[in-house]
């Protein structure tokens, strides 16, 4: 399949990409993955492995886009809960 990423052609194909993304180690995930294979990626490490281009060059929406047209199924980051500091009040041994 034919997509335009950051101004630049590529024919994509499923098997290709889950043939390049075998073996990887996923990063840590912060916003949109892909599962491929079994694991799950961030989409933009997704595209840097199969375009070879930097990661700024190109969108996460950009590369969601076409991982979908591709057949893989991408979800946004899971909304994590914000950790809240423990409350410790400096007067309680002075009691």
């Amino acid at each position: 399949m034919r997509c335009v990423i950051a101004r630049f052609p590529f024919d994509l194909i499923m098997s290709e990409v889950t043939h390049k993304m075998d073996g990887v180690a996923p990063e840590p995930i912060t916003s949109a993955a892909v599962g491929i294979g079994g694991v799950d990626y961030p989409v933009k490490q997704v595209g840097a492995v199969i375009t070879r281009l930097d990661r700024r060059d190109f969108t996460e929406k950009e590369m969601i886009a076409a991982l979908t047209r591709l057949g893989f199924t991408c979800r946004p980051a899971e909304a994590v809960a914000p950790v809240r500091p423990a409350v410790i009040d400096p007067w309680a041994d002075m009691q």
